[in-house]
Formats: C-alpha cells, sequence, structure tokens
C-alpha cells in the first residue's frame, strides 16, 4: 500500500474532518476551529509515558505508550468513525506531526480512508495564527465606540451585527466584560491561546473593504492580552463617542449587572482589588452601600470616583482620532430604542443621529 503524504495546513478545507489526537487537556487549551478530539493517550496516559521516558527508557516508554495508544485508536474505531464512508477524507493532527497523528493516520490508511497528516502539526497551525494576526488588524478601518462605563457600547454593538454591520466584539470572545467586575459569573475565560484563535476566526470572517464596529478596549481584558496590532489599529481608527446621563448609565449597569445585587459577597470581593488605588476608607464607604442595599448609590459612587476618571486618562492618552470624533447622545440604553438606532445606522462617515426619546 503507498501511503499518503503529509498535508500542509493551507490544505485543510479539503478535508471532511480535522481530528486532533492531542490530549484533552491539550485539545482544551487551544485547537483548530472546527477539529474533534480523539486523543490516542489521555492526560494521565500522557504523563505516565513521559515519566517512563525520563526515568526508565525511551524503548520503554514506546513499548507501553504505543499500547496505549493503540487501544485508544481501536475505541475510536469502534465508537467515533465506525459510520464514516470509503469517500472520508480527515485530516489528522497533534502537536507537531509527530508519532501520535502518524500512528492514527498509518491506521485510517490502512483501513482505506484518504486520511493525511498535518505537516507541523498544530504547532504550524499555531504560526499561521499568529502571523495573520500580527498583519490582518492593519487591513481593516476601525469604527471605535468610545464613552465611559455603562454607555451601552457592548449592547450597541450586538444591535449593530443583528441590522447587519460588521462587529468585532473583544469581551464576547474573551468572555470578560473587562473591568475589576468583568468576569462572568459561571463562564471562564479562554486560554490565551484559544482566545487568538478566536479572534482570528473573527478577523477572518470580516470584510476589509467595509467598516468593523469595535469597542474600546485596553491590552488586556481580564486576564487576557489583546494583540498590540489590533491595538495599534484600534487606536489609529474612527471615533464615535457615546454620550449618556449618569442616570441612564446607573440604570442600565443595575440591569446589565444584576448577578452581582443578588451575591453582595462577591461583589465586596471585587472591589477590594481596589483598595490599593482608593484606600481602605473608600472602600469602606462602598461596602457600606453594599450592605444596606443601596445599589443606585454603590453604581454612581463606583462611575463618579473610579470608572469615568480611569476612562478619562485612558481612551485622551491613546486614540489618535478623538479630536475628530463624531458625539452621539443616547438617552435611552433600551434594546429596543438601540435596534431602532442601529437600523438607521451608516456604514460610511455621514453624521449618525439618535432617534428621539421615547414618550
Amino acid at each position: 500500500m503507498r501511503f499518503l503524504p503529509p498535508a500542509t495546513i493551507a490544505q485543510r478545507d479539503e478535508f471532511d474532518e480535522v481530528i486532533d489526537v492531542r490530549t484533552p487537556a491539550e485539545f482544551a487549551d487551544d485547537h483548530i476551529p472546527g477539529a474533534i478530539n480523539c486523543p490516542v493517550l489521555s492526560d494521565d496516559e500522557r504523563v505516565v509515558v513521559g515519566t517512563l521516558y525520563k526515568q526508565a527508557s525511551p524503548f520503554e516508554a514506546r513499548k507501553v505508550g504505543a499500547a496505549l495508544v493503540a487501544r485508544n485508536i481501536a475505541h475510536h474505531l469502534d465508537a467515533r468513525f465506525h459510520d464514516r464512508p470509503k469517500s472520508w477524507r480527515p485530516l489528522v493532527c497533534c502537536w507537531r506531526g509527530g508519532q501520535r497523528s502518524g500512528a492514527m493516520t498509518l491506521i485510517l490508511q490502512q483501513v482505506g480512508w484518504g486520511a493525511r497528516q498535518l505537516e507541523g502539526g498544530y504547532k504550524q497551525y499555531r504560526k499561521q495564527v499568529m502571523d495573520a494576526l500580527a498583519e490582518a488588524p492593519a487591513r481593516f478601518r476601525f469604527r471605535v465606540l468610545c464613552g465611559p462605563t455603562g454607555s451601552g457600547k457592548s449592547r450597541l454593538l450586538d444591535a449593530l451585527a443583528e441590522a447587519g454591520h460588521q462587529v468585532l466584539d473583544l469581551e464576547r470572545l474573551a468572555c470578560h466584560r473587562g473591568s475589576v467586575l468583568g468576569a462572568l459569573p459561571d463562564e471562564p475565560q479562554p486560554s490565551q491561546k484559544r482566545f487568538e484563535s478566536l479572534l482570528w476566526l473573527a478577523l477572518s470572517a470580516l470584510d476589509p473593504a467595509r467598516p468593523v464596529h469595535i469597542e474600546a478596549e485596553s491590552r488586556r481584558i481580564g486576564r487576557l492580552t489583546v494583540p498590540g496590532s489590533l491595538i495599534d489599529a484600534m487606536h489609529q481608527g474612527d471615533c464615535l463617542c457615546l454620550e449618556v446621563p449618569l442616570g441612564e448609565r446607573v440604570r442600565f449597569l443595575l440591569e446589565d449587572y444584576d448577578y452581582f445585587l443578588r451575591q453582595p459577597a462577591p461583589l465586596m470581593a471585587r472591589l477590594g482589588q481596589l483598595r490599593e488605588l482608593h484606600g481602605r476608607e473608600k472602600l469602606a464607604q462602598w461596602e457600606a452601600l453594599i450592605k444596606a442595599g443601596a445599589f443606585p448609590a454603590l453604581v454612581e459612587a463606583l462611575l463618579v470616583e473610579h470608572y469615568d476618571p480611569l476612562y478619562g486618562r485612558s481612551t485622551d492618552r491613546h486614540y489618535a482620532n478623538l479630536a475628530e470624533a463624531q458625539h452621539l447622545r443616547l438617552d435611552n440604553l433600551s434594546v429596543p430604542a438601540l435596534t431602532a438606532l442601529a437600523a438607521k445606522w451608516q456604514d460610511d462617515r455621514q453624521k449618525i443621529s439618535a432617534p428621539p426619546p421615547s414618550s
């Protein structure tokens, strides 16, 4: 039988399926979009084989590893691949296109499927992602939504996406709202590698001929870092500043962060991270408001005393076109109001008018 040569990452769309044979932990950290995980070694098994390699000998490690790999591949043949037609063409990858993917590819080819091993494995895919993230952002014209915390920027992005405009929602990709209170309940952030893969995938779906709407962000969203190339492109983008009355911002944040109202203890713990910046006395005042259930007063105090000064310093320093920004006043951040605004939005630089206040 003539074995098929490895395929490159540029050929992945020619295959019916991408099979990632790395361990579940490796796969969870990051993987090629759309790939399925069929590990030839479990997380624990890989530790066993690696320990044997270091403490006994490479031969003993390969002997034990071969038996484990054979059993796991047999399981996948029975459980995952039994219904695949003869014409099935999978692309198989591991960390760097070595023994793990080689073993799976060999057996699949012996069965008669057109399986190919990915040359360079996940490592080669990862290089493609990083190369693309380094150069792709400069090809887009970004329209940056600016405005202090509680201005409804993320909600407006959702409305624009629903209306068919191009949107890049970094906070959604990062599973974080980008502030000390930004962690989402029961929704952990992805790894840095996974975030970069999701970002690359999102950019790949955008048309450089049309503007891309994006929220003004710092270099870090939670524990994740936004690629410098994207930050630089955002800083050169057209700015649109949302102006929202303080009272509406407070109302909106109470609605949007309602899970904190149900769990005051986590809220106090998060605010404790600001002790060094604001001092014990200020933290004590905020905690007293939490204990009293005075959440509107707490939100207003946090905006005036922490978020607004922080936002002003950050935005003024970084956005090159901020002085020429269009200012858009929004008195109502309800979903219907922003949906109405998105419906009349222009993709060019014509002046945008907010809808009249609802009666």
